[in-house]
C-alpha cells in the first residue's frame, strides 16, 4: 500500500533575497523527507525584474539564473546550477519537485514603445472611459540583452500583449487595452470586474498564435532542462481557459500522465472552479481556495462557527480527487494581497482537517513550518505541523467514519489499514468549550490503550470490548488519538508522555546515509519527447495511486 503524499510549498513572501534558497533545499531535503513530506512545490525559477523580486514579476522566461541580467546573475533563490543540485538532491531522497509557472504577464521591459491604447474603468474592463484610442509610452519591448537568442530567438513586443498599466509619456498608471487592430482582452477568462483577462504589467495576449507556440515550447524546454515532476499554474483565472487546455495536454503528452499540475484558480466560489475543471478537461488539480475560506472564517469566529458544516461547498468535498487542500500560502500571509491568515489557536485544527482526511492532496506552508521573515514575523509551528505529519504517514489510512453531528465538537476515525502496522487513528476538535466524542474504531481493538499523539490531553483511552471509546479534547483544540508504536499498560502512560512524543522521527526510506556527497551534481541531461504516450485522461494518475494522498 502506498504511504501518504504530503506537498509542501518550499517559500514564503520574506524569503531572504540572498541567492541561497536553493542552496537551504539541499540542505533541508532530508529533514523534509524525515518528516512526510513528498513533494515540493518551489517558488518560480525564472528571472524577475530585480534580483528581489519574488519571481512572479517575472522578467524572462528562459533564464534560470544562468546570464547577467537584471542586476544578477541568480534570481531571488540562486543560480542555475544551484536549482539543478537541488532538484536533482530532492530526486535522490524520493522527493518529486513542481516549478510554479507564471505565465499570465512579463515585467521589467528592456525598451519602451509607442502604441495606441484605449483606457478602462478598473472596475469594468468591458467599459472604455476615453473617447477613443490614444498614444502612450509603454513598457512593451523585451529583447533580453544578457542572453541574446539563446534557448529562443523570440523577442516581445506590444503585439504580443492586449493591455498594459502604465503610460511613461504622462507618468501615470492606469489599465490600459492595446489598440492593435482588432486586439481584445481574452474571452474565456474569469468575469470578475467585467473580464478579468488583465491583472499586471504587460498582459500576455493569448489569441495570438506565435504567443501560444512560444509559450508551449517554454513549457517544454522547462521540463527537459530541470527534469521536474509537475507545475505549479499561477494565476489561471487570468489566462485563457482554452490555452490552459491546450498547455496541460501538451506538457502531459510530452512528460506522460505522471506528469502533475495542479493550478491557483483563486475564486471561492464552487461553481466557478468546477466550471473551469470542465473546460480543462480535468487535467488539473485545483486548490480549494473554498477550504481555505471556510477555515480563516472558522478561526475568526469561534466558537459561532458551525464546525459540522466546515466541508460544506469545498471543492475537496465535490471533487475530492482534483482539489489541493492548504491552510495558509504566500498570498494570505499577513500583509499580502490576499491576507486571509488562519489565527494561531485554529492552526492545529486546520492542519488536522487538511492532513488526516481521507480526501484531498494536502500542501504544508513553508511559513507556517519554518515561520514568517520580514518586518513583522511571525514563528514557526513546525513541532505541531511534525505531529500532524507523523499522524498522516503512520496513522490516517483506511475506512473514514464521520461524527459530524454537533456544531462545536467534530470527529472523525480512520480505521487503519493491515498493510501499516498499528494504522488508525481518532480526531477529535472543538472550538468550544472542553468536550468528548464517543466513536467507533473496531471490535478487534477491544481492550487496547490509546494515547493522545498532540499531547493536549497527557492519559489514555482504553478500547471497550464493542470497539467503541468516549475521546476527550480540551476547549479549543484537537486531539488525535492513536494506538502507541509498542503497547502500553496504564502504568506506563505517564512515562509515555514524559518520554516525548514520537511526532519527529519517520522511517528514512530513500534517505541517504549521512555523510553522502548530496552536492556537485551533473545537471540532469534533457528528456526525450514522450510521442507515445497517447492522449490526457480524465484524471491525474499520479494523483490516482492511491486515494490516501
Amino acid at each position: 500500500m502506498n504511504r501518504n503524499v504530503t506537498m509542501m510549498q518550499f517559500f514564503e513572501w520574506h524569503v531572504e533575497a540572498d541567492g541561497s534558497h536553493w542552496k537551504r533545499l539541499q540542505d533541508l531535503a532530508p529533514e523534509l523527507k524525515r518528516a512526510g513530506i513528498g513533494t515540493i512545490w518551489i517558488p518560480p525559477v525564472t528571472k524577475g525584474n530585480s534580483p528581489q523580486d519574488t519571481g512572479y514579476g517575472v522578467y524572462d522566461l528562459y533564464d534560470l539564473g544562468e546570464f547577467d541580467q537584471k542586476g544578477s546573475v541568480g534570481t531571488k533563490y540562486g543560480t542555475k546550477k544551484e536549482l539543478l543540485d537541488a532538484i536533482a538532491v530532492c530526486h535522490r531522497l524520493g522527493l518529486n519537485v513542481y516549478i510554479d509557472l507564471v505565465m499570465n504577464h512579463k515585467a521589467g521591459a528592456d525598451e519602451t514603445e509607442v502604441f495606441k491604447v484605449v483606457e478602462v474603468d478598473p472596475n469594468n474592463r468591458t467599459e472604455e472611459i476615453s473617447d477613443e484610442p490614444f498614444e502612450i509610452e509603454g513598457w512593451t519591448k523585451f529583447t533580453f540583452p544578457g542572453r541574446g537568442d539563446t534557448y529562443s530567438p523570440m523577442q516581445w513586443n506590444y503585439h504580443h500583449f492586449n493591455g498594459t498599466d502604465f503610460d511613461n509619456r504622462e507618468g501615470r498608471n492606469g489599465i490600459f487595452r492595446i489598440a492593435d487592430g482588432d486586439k481584445q482582452w481574452n474571452e474565456n477568462v474569469d468575469n470578475e470586474f467585467g473580464n478579468y483577462d488583465y491583472l499586471m504589467f504587460a498582459n500576455i495576449d493569448y489569441n495570438m498564435p506565435e504567443v501560444r507556440e512560444e509559450m508551449t515550447n517554454w513549457g517544454k524546454w522547462m521540463i527537459d532542462t530541470t527534469r521536474c515532476d509537475g507545475f505549479r499554474l499561477d494565476a489561471i483565472k487570468h489566462i485563457n481557459y482554452e490555452f490552459i487546455r491546450e498547455f496541460v495536454g501538451s506538457m502531459i503528452n510530452k512528460r506522460g500522465q505522471d506528469f502533475y499540475i495542479v493550478g491557483e484558480f483563486w475564486n471561492p466560489e464552487l461553481a466557478a472552479c468546477q466550471e473551469f475543471l470542465d473546460t480543462v478537461d480535468y487535467q488539473i488539480d485545483l486548490f480549494d481556495v473554498s477550504l481555505h475560506y471556510k477555515l480563516h472564517a472558522a478561526s475568526t469566529s469561534g466558537n459561532a462557527f458551525d464546525l459540522s458544516t466546515i466541508f460544506n461547498d469545498t471543492l475537496v468535498q465535490t471533487h475530492p480527487t482534483h482539489a489541493v487542500t492548504f491552510v495558509d500560502n504566500h498570498d494570505s500571509q499577513p500583509n499580502e494581497a490576499l491576507e486571509s491568515w488562519i489565527e494561531d489557536w485554529f492552526k492545529p485544527l486546520a492542519y488536522s482537517l487538511v492532513l488526516l482526511r481521507q480526501d484531498g492532496y494536502p500542501c504544508v506552508f513553508y511559513g507556517d513550518y519554518f515561520g514568517i521573515g520580514g518586518e513583522n514575523p511571525v514563528p514557526d509551528k513546525k513541532d505541531m505541523i511534525n505531529c500532524m505529519l507523523y499522524a498522516r504517514y503512520h496513522k490516517s489510512y483506511g475506512e473514514q467514519d464521520d461524527y459530524f453531528d454537533h456544531p462545536n465538537t467534530i470527529g472523525w476515525v480512520r480505521k487503519g489499514s493491515a498493510d501499516i502496522e498499528r494504522s488508525g487513528c481518532a480526531v477529535v476538535m472543538t472550538n468550544g468549550e472542553e468536550g468528548e466524542k464517543r466513536m467507533f474504531v473496531g471490535e478487534e481493538r477491544a481492550g487496547q490503550i490509546w494515547v493522545d499523539l498532540t499531547g493536549n490531553r497527557r492519559h489514555h483511552v482504553q478500547i471497550e470490548e464493542d470497539g467503541w471509546a468516549t475521546f476527550p479534547v480540551n476547549g479549543g483544540s484537537v486531539s488525535v488519538w492513536i494506538q502507541p508504536e509498542e503497547d502500553l499498560t496504564e502504568d506506563g502512560v505517564e512515562a509515555y508522555y514524559e518520554s516525548g512524543l514520537p511526532c519527529i522521527a519517520l522511517p528514512e526510506e530513500g534517505v541517504l546515509e549521512e555523510g553522502s556527497d548530496l552536492l556537485n551534481i551533473e545537471p540532469a541531461e534533457p528528456v526525450e519527447d514522450s510521442a507515445d504516450q497517447g492522449e490526457t485522461s480524465d484524471q491525474n494518475t499520479a494523483q490516482d495511486e492511491t486515494s490516501d494522498k
